[in-house]
């Protein structure tokens, strides 16, 4: 069963997009950029995308 998030649908912040740009640019895996954002995965997939970033597909 999926874990709930607390922060459903909430607008990003600049700290969390910066905050997502440089784990991105390290490597890190969509799950564990996940879990250090308190963000679903899906959630960062889509703003991943938007912001044109490549995230690894590691689990």
């Amino acid at each position: 069963m999926k874990d709930k998030f607390e922060r459903h649908k909430q607008p990003w912040t600049a700290a969390e997009i910066d905050k997502l740009h440089t784990l991105a640019k390290k490597g890190m895996a969509l799950k564990a950029i996940a879990k250090a954002l308190t963000r679903s995965e899906e959630s960062v997939k889509v703003r991943a995308k938007t912001d044109g970033l490549s995230i690894a597909k590691l689990h």
